[in-house]
C-alpha cells in the first residue's frame, strides 16, 4: 500500500520536486517582514478563547446553530467559549506565525469534537460571504453524502479567493474536504522539523508541517504538548496568512505555487 498522510509527507523528503525558480530564497520572499496585518483568517473549529495569552487578534466569535426543521444558522456566539481546547490551539499557532492577522472564530464542534456537516458547510459559506482571505479547517467528514455540497461550496471559497488549509486525515478513507483540489491538505512532520515545510507530489496529502510533540495554547490559558494533522495545517494556515499579508495579489493556485518552492525538498525548477 502507497503511504498515506503523515507517512506520505515524511517519505517526500528526501525527493526533490521541481518548484519555482523564485529571485530570492523562497521564505524570505514570501514572508520576509510579514505580520498577517489586514488578513482574516477563519479558524472553523471547536471555538478560540480569545483571552488566552497566545491568541491576539479574535474579532469576531460565532456558532453554527441548528433549528427544529435542521436548517443551520450561523450567528454571534453571545457566550464563547472552547471547551475542549482544539480550536484555541489552531488560533494560536496561526498567529505564532501571523501575530496581527484576525482571526474569526465560527464554532462548528461540540465539547466532544463532533458537528454535522450541514454546520461545516454553513461555517465555510459564511466565512467565504465575509470575506475571510484564508480559512483553517483541522476537521473533515468521511460521509460520501456530503460530497457535492462541501466540492460545491470549497470551489465557491476557492473563486472568491480564499485559502482553504485542511487537516487530512491518516487513514486511506474519505476525507472531506480536504481531499479537493481547491484545499491546501496538510499532514504532520516531527517537530524536529519545525520551520520547514515539505510537499509531497503523489497526495493527497500535498503538504508536511510540524504535528508531532507540538506545544500549543490549551484549555484555561494553559498549554499542551499535542500530536496530530490538527496541529500541522495550522502552521501552514499561519505561512499563508503572513504571505498574503505581504502579497495581497497571490490568489489561491498561486499561494500553493510558493509554498511548494518553500519546501525543503523543492528544486529550481524551468
Amino acid at each position: 500500500m502507497m503511504p498515506y498522510g503523515a507517512d506520505a509527507v515524511t517519505a517526500a523528503r528526501s525527493r526533490g520536486v521541481p518548484a519555482l525558480p523564485l529571485a530570492a530564497d523562497a521564505w524570505e520572499w514570501a514572508l520576509g517582514g510579514a505580520t498577517g496585518s489586514g488578513v482574516t483568517v477563519a479558524v472553523i473549529d471547536s471555538g478560540v478563547d480569545a483571552g488566552h495569552p497566545a491568541v491576539r487578534n479574535v474579532s469576531r466569535h460565532l456558532v453554527a446553530v441548528r433549528s427544529e426543521g435542521g436548517e443551520v444558522d450561523v450567528v454571534d456566539d453571545d457566550e464563547p467559549h472552547d471547551a475542549v481546547g482544539h480550536g484555541t490551539a489552531c488560533a494560536g499557532l496561526v498567529h505564532a506565525l501571523a501575530p496581527e492577522c484576525d482571526v474569526v472564530s465560527v464554532r462548528v464542534l461540540d465539547s466532544d469534537l463532533r458537528g454535522y456537516a450541514r454546520m461545516f458547510v454553513a461555517g465555510l459559506e459564511w466565512a467565504t460571504a465575509a470575506g475571510a482571505q484564508v480559512a483553517n479547517l483541522s476537521l473533515s467528514t468521511a460521509n460520501d453524502a456530503w460530497f457535492a455540497s462541501l466540492h460545491d461550496v470549497v470551489d465557491e471559497a476557492y473563486f472568491a479567493g480564499m485559502v482553504l488549509v485542511g487537516a487530512l486525515n491518516n487513514m486511506p478513507r474519505s476525507s472531506f474536504p480536504t481531499e479537493f483540489a481547491a484545499v491546501v491538505s496538510v499532514a504532520s512532520l516531527p517537530d524536529d522539523d519545525a520551520g520547514s515545510l515539505v510537499y509531497n507530489p503523489t497526495g493527497p496529502a500535498e503538504f508536511g508541517a510540524p504535528g508531532i510533540d507540538v506545544r500549543v495554547p490549551w484549555l484555561d490559558h494553559g498549554y499542551a504538548t499535542v500530536t496530530g494533522n490538527s496541529f500541522a495545517a495550522p502552521y501552514v494556515a499561519g505561512l499563508v496568512a503572513a504571505m498574503r499579508s505581504k502579497h495581497p495579489w497571490l490568489t489561491p493556485f498561486q499561494t500553493k505555487a510558493v509554498l511548494q518552492a518553500m519546501g525543503s525538498n523543492a528544486v529550481a525548477g524551468r
